[in-house]
């Protein structure tokens, strides 16, 4: 499912959620068990933001035994990728007319 940069923003805006989704980055894959024993919050509220993290594409799981697996799935985040690359380029236009503006004050 491919979620909308206000989307992601709003998922990633909660503060446990970014943690789990960078745990999850950089950790790789664990169940719902040791993302709790570092999340601060309770079990419940773990399965909760996965959930979200999950619908919003960032997350997949897959089941082994009795235990949920879950993953990062950074290609969720390519909509903000994609957003920020547009208002890079506006940026980098914008600053290269300002530069162009200054040469000219100078002369």
């Amino acid at each position: 499912m491919r979620t909308a940069p206000d989307g992601l923003f709003k998922t990633l805006g909660d503060p446990t959620r970014r943690a789990i989704f960078e745990r999850l980055a950089r950790d790789g894959e664990q169940t719902v068990r040791v993302l709790t024993d570092h999340a601060g919050v309770s079990q419940p509220a773990v399965s909760k933001h996965l959930g979200i993290l999950k619908l919003a594409g960032l997350v997949r799981d897959r089941r082994k035994g009795r235990e949920t697996h879950y993953s990062a799935e950074p290609r969720g985040l390519a909509p903000l990728i994609d957003w920020m690359s547009f208002y890079g380029a506006f940026w980098r236009d914008r600053i290269d007319h300002l530069e162009d503006l200054l040469k000219r004050m100078d002369q």
